[in-house]
């Protein structure tokens, strides 16, 4: 038998109308928003199934760009997300789209950052404001956002996990799950580890100094009361 929170049973604190469609929505946005990094000049939002049906009506949309401003789903602001974005210098378009065989509540956010970098970050909203992160960069990963979250992409080398992981050790930090992607052999790699406790900027700096390290993201649990 499943076991129930209860987050599962009175749902996620959030402005409403859908856990689905607005908070979940906020939440997906945010970690594209913190995967992407740096500053947001432009966010294409590829809406998909329910999400491209129903985005305008269910809020959607205001809360998609609350999540890229990185507002939390229970934030006052999101109802005016729009305004925010428009005086930040951010472009919006929203663009209905079939990505497949995809959960119906499911975006592709392209973001282009002041430098001209371009991410590409894909995830689904499943239900009671959680959310799955399922493609960056045109690379499969799964990862939900519950667990604070180590992201990498790196050398695929031998030994570079370890170097990884026996920083965590040091730390005194439990590895939750640990995911790791490569399209071919020897080139690069995409790592998602879920651990046990917050992860610091400490540790990041130690792990971003490791030869083979490529790119490192972090992404803590979103929870009231985030700063």
């Amino acid at each position: 038998m499943k076991e129930f929170g209860v987050f599962d049973i009175v749902g996620p604190i959030m402005i409403g109308p859908s856990s689905s469609h607005t908070a979940g929505a906020a939440r997906l946005a945010k970690v594209a928003s913190i995967i992407a990094g740096g500053k947001i000049r432009k966010v294409e939002f590829l809406l998909h199934g329910s999400f491209a049906k129903t985005y305008k009506g269910h809020g959607t949309d205001k809360a998609l760009v609350a999540g890229i401003l990185k507002m939390d789903p229970w934030d006052e602001n999101l109802k005016n997300s729009f305004e925010i974005a428009a005086q930040s210098g951010i472009d919006l378009v929203f663009t209905e789209m079939d990505l497949g065989d995809v959960h119906p509540n499911t975006v592709k956010f392209i973001i282009t950052k002041e430098d001209g970098h371009v991410s590409q970050v894909s995830g689904s909203s499943i239900g009671g404001g959680n959310i799955v992160i399922f493609d960056i960069e045109g690379q499969t990963v799964e990862f939900t956002g519950e667990y604070p979250t180590l992201l990498t992409q790196h050398k695929d080398m031998p030994g570079v996990i370890a170097k990884i992981t026996s920083i965590l050790y040091e730390e005194k930090m439990n590895i939750a799950n640990m995911r790791v992607y490569r399209n071919s052999r020897g080139r690069q790699a995409t790592m998602a580890l879920e651990t046990d406790s917050i992860i610091s900027r400490e540790i990041i700096d130690k792990i971003k100094v490791i030869p083979e390290i490529e790119n490192v993201k972090f992404i803590n649990p979103i929870v009231e009361g985030d700063i």
